[in-house]
């Protein structure tokens, strides 16, 4: 019967297809494995190599500043020639902090390593996020935003945990996980652009003519979730060596990876509801997080802090995935990875400076009236993200 065969063939090619939008989501988690891994080891570093909490937060922000630079340019340059070109040197660059990390013993190493991986993860965001909806095809976009989006966050949380345990070793490990993640890519079923260039190639990346309100929107929630969670990866190892009395990397690893644990179970737990619903609770989430931070800071309590990061965690878990869903529904695969860019270009610019001056901040006022100040700030951020979705475009209600 040859429609029963015809019919057989394509299921088995709707499920190899399904296969690959998994597979093509490894080296968003490869990558952002290697994004946090030293997040417990700054703590190390800064009694065995000596520098200030704002040095800290400095080395933290290197990070933001090549993930910027990248994203000004990988995103363009993906849309126009491809994935693979852009993604396979990323993933080489990210080996060779890798190497650096493991070697590390100055201030300046740690700089160039958390230079190389902001870079990377530039290029991640862009282009290999927007590898997994190519591969996923127009009927599975939804599935691909999910599934990009909980890439990033478990990888974002697994290396914190692996370093906790490993130590310097998690950066051999990663170098194993990156060397499996360029198979993947050299494989990937993805086609080269055919449409002409136009416009400048390194720029600040944007949407096309008609999306800006759903990249606002994304915007508004996505960045003040990102910001919280990176307060707790850059100045959460310092917090809890003060509660708890020990430099231990295992304890922050710990809480960093059950952050972004939780960020991806809030994902799979709201992917069913309409965008501008997850949108709100990601801008809710982070709000009680932030007063959960204060309270904590205020009262010496470990499991308000904790119980801060879990919700700072769900709340970036949440922007993430509504922004990328509303991209992904708004914008064409022709400008997918520049549109993605432009989403991590607004979100992580306040990750970048906010902590930074908490952090300085910190050192001029103490460390409980700095994470005060931050927080409130970034409660107030939230809260307006919150009222730009509720007077955003009605078509953000669709699924």
């Amino acid at each position: 019967m040859p429609g029963a065969r015809e019919a057989h063939e394509e299921r088995e090619e709707g499920a190899a297809a399904t296969g690959w939008v998994w597979t093509a989501a490894w080296p968003v988690t490869a990558v952002f494995v290697l994004s946090n891994a030293a997040t417990p080891l700054y703590v190390r570093w800064q009694r065995e190599i000596g520098f200030s909490k704002g040095t800290l937060t400095v080395i933290f922000a290197c990070y933001i500043v090549g993930l910027l630079g990248s994203l000004l340019v990988s995103g363009v340059v993906s849309d126009r020639v491809g994935r693979k070109p852009v993604l396979l040197p990323a993933l080489g660059l990210a080996m060779a902090a890798c190497a650096i990390f493991a070697s590390a013993s100055a201030v300046a190493a740690l700089i160039v390593a958390r230079l190389f991986s902001g870079i990377a993860v530039g290029a991640v965001v862009s282009a290999g996020m927007a590898a997994v909806t190519d591969v996923a095809g127009p009927g599975r976009r939804r599935l691909a935003a999910l599934l990009a989006s909980c890439a990033m966050v478990f990888g974002a949380g697994l290396g914190p945990l692996l370093a906790g345990v490993l130590g310097k070793g998690v950066f051999v490990l990663e170098a194993v996980l990156l060397a499996a993640a360029v198979l993947v890519v050299a494989r990937m079923p993805v086609r080269r652009p055919v449409a002409p260039a136009k416009g400048a190639w390194v720029r600040i990346p944007g949407v096309p003519r008609g999306s800006g309100g759903q990249l606002l929107m994304g915007i508004a929630v996505f960045a003040p979730g990102i910001t919280a969670t990176s307060f707790v990866l850059s100045l959460g190892p310092s917090l809890l060596s003060g509660l708890l009395d020990t430099t231990s990397p295992v304890a922050a690893g710990a809480m960093a990876f059950v952050m972004f644990l939780t960020a991806t179970g809030a994902q799979f737990a709201v992917q069913r509801l309409d965008r501008r619903t997850i949108l709100i609770a990601g801008a809710v989430s982070t709000t009680i997080g932030m007063g959960a931070l204060i309270a904590a800071v205020r009262a010496s309590s470990v499991p308000l802090l904790v119980a801060a990061a879990l919700l700072a965690g769900a709340g970036q878990g949440m922007g993430q995935l509504g922004g990328l869903s509303l991209l992904n529904s708004a914008v064409p695969a022709s400008r997918l990875a520049e549109a993605n860019a432009a989403l991590n270009v607004g979100g992580y610019v306040p990750a970048g400076v906010l902590p930074v001056t908490a952090g300085y901040l910190s050192d001029a006022v103490g460390l409980t009236t700095g994470a005060t100040v931050f927080g409130a700030v970034l409660m107030a951020l939230a809260l307006v993200g919150g009222l730009v979705v509720l007077v955003g475009p009605p078509s953000s209600r669709r699924k």
